[in-house]
């Protein structure tokens, strides 16, 4: 008998702290709303962890805080989040919601392939969201048009490769120009020493031939003189 009534207390006081624990992380979650409509998002944040802490299977305070990290601009991390959040609930309202989230994350990054299947889901579980079913549409026609947007860009890009190169072409060949103009100048510098050298080896030529006529002359004078002498000695 005593062992049951110590049974009925032990299981009394369980449910007390679950009921304690649960009322805590509504607390949190209480908190973090509050923080979030002020946009204090990083205090929000911290608020939903803490609730997620007392209770891990709350879809409400994981789905707060994938929208506290969206807010920051983390939306792969929102994103993580709102997959966590898809685990802990089958209530369709609270799918599409969260389906619809990780929608608008993927259409702000322009990846509207994932942003359609998201946004499907959301109607899936909610085929009376209006604003689901506007932005699955807009998506879509993003979609359709991103081809030619890419084919543009790729000819728009390959436009400017091409005349980057045509100016890569055009300055080498106003370098290689320049070079040759500068070849030119220094040749015609050199031009006039080449010129100067010719004509003082000329007139060293010139004095040198000068001074062989000269000794030669002297030498004829040498040999008529000697002449003279031999003629009179004999």
């Amino acid at each position: 008998m005593r062992l049951h009534i110590k049974y009925i207390i032990f299981m009394m006081l369980l449910s007390c702290t679950c009921i304690l624990q649960a009322q805590n992380a509504r607390d949190y979650i209480r908190q973090g709303n509050s923080l979030f409509h002020q946009k204090q998002f990083t205090k929000a944040e911290i608020s939903y962890r803490k609730a997620i802490e007392k209770e891990p299977g709350s879809t409400e305070a994981q789905f707060n805080l994938g929208n506290a990290l969206l807010m920051q601009s983390k939306g792969p991390k929102a994103i993580q989040q709102y997959n966590k959040a898809l685990q802990t609930t089958h209530v369709k309202i609270k799918l599409a919601k969260i389906h619809h989230n990780i929608g608008e994350i993927y259409q702000m990054s322009q990846q509207y392939g994932p942003a359609i299947q998201a946004y499907k889901k959301s109607l899936y579980n909610n085929p009376y969201d209006n604003a689901t079913r506007y932005n699955l549409a807009l998506c879509q026609k993003m979609l359709k048009n991103q081809p030619q947007n890419n084919k543009n860009n790729k000819n728009k890009n390959k436009k400017d490769k091409n005349k980057d190169k045509n100016k890569q072409n055009k300055d080498q060949k106003n370098k290689d120009q320049q070079n040759k103009n500068n070849q030119d100048k220094n040749q015609q510098d050199k031009q006039p020493q080449k010129n100067q050298m010719s004509k003082e080896n000329a007139e060293q030529m010139l004095n040198a031939a000068l001074q062989d006529e000269r000794n030669t002359q002297q030498n004829m004078k040498k040999v008529q003189s000697g002449n003279k002498k031999l003629e009179k000695n004999w």
